[in-house]
């Protein structure tokens, strides 16, 4: 026997407001009969088609520490770059710049959410499918 993963659970201080920044990033929306409003403690979002779901729940202790888990992510319709522009303008801030660590054209960039949470942007689909043609 197995388990599945149900969601994904994300502490921090404003599930609303965690919860709409992160809803920008990642194209998810509230679940129809359950929408998010300000001062929800607990705040889902899930993609459009349910197949995944996130759950922002409010804690009183500050994030203090790397996280342990943290999301990985994969530009679907822009480049590497592009991505950590685009996600920059709506609130991100760079923790760390690891493009080309392992050689031109590798590596993610770690960035932080708006409260302070870390996630990376990888390379994008394209960009991988490019770097194999030259290899």
């Amino acid at each position: 026997m197995t388990s599945r993963i149900s969601h994904t659970s994300i502490d921090c201080a404003n599930a609303y407001e965690l919860s709409e920044w992160w809803k920008q990033v990642l194209g998810y929306v509230d679940i129809a009969d359950d929408p998010n409003e300000p001062g929800h403690e607990e705040c889902m979002i899930q993609t459009p088609d349910g197949s995944h779901q996130v759950l922002f729940i409010e804690v009183p202790d500050e994030k203090t520490v790397k996280n342990r888990v943290h999301f990985d992510l994969r530009p679907t319709d822009r480049t590497q770059d592009e991505e950590v522009e685009r996600l920059r303008g709506i609130g991100a801030t760079v923790v760390a710049d690891h493009r080309g660590k392992y050689g031109p054209g590798t590596g993610w960039v770690t960035l932080a959410d708006p409260e302070g949470n870390e996630f990376d942007i990888l390379r994008s689909d394209a960009q991988l499918a490019a770097a194999a043609k030259q290899s």
